[in-house]
């Protein structure tokens, strides 16, 4: 998503990482990797578990899960991964997000 963010800015949306870490590992990762979105960290996994993001200890602990919302805040896409590699592919994302302006417009 880092290599491609431009391309969801320009459809209007914005990425935000939410993650286990705690609020400074979060942000010194964010910051050596130069990661050009939001990143937010979860502690106690309050939104994870919100969303009932699956934990798997044999896989490393909670598996990826990713959600794109709609302007008014409504979920129009999930995907929850069988393991850490298990994530759509950019352009894949990027048509949800116009097939989704596309429905707003029509």
């Amino acid at each position: 998503m880092r290599l491609d963010y431009h391309q969801f800015k320009q459809l209007g949306s914005e990425i935000v990482v939410i993650g286990p870490d705690g609020p400074n590992s979060f942000r010194k990762y964010w910051q050596e990797n130069e990661m050009p979105f939001i990143g937010l960290a979860d502690i106690g996994s309050k939104v994870a578990n919100q969303y009932y993001q699956e934990v798997n200890l044999f896989k490393l602990g909670r598996m990826p899960a990713l959600f794109i919302l709609d302007g008014n805040g409504v979920v129009r896409y999930e995907h929850y991964a069988d393991d850490m590699k298990d994530y759509p592919g950019n352009q894949a994302l990027l048509e949800i997000i116009k097939a989704i302006q596309t429905e707003k417009t029509g």
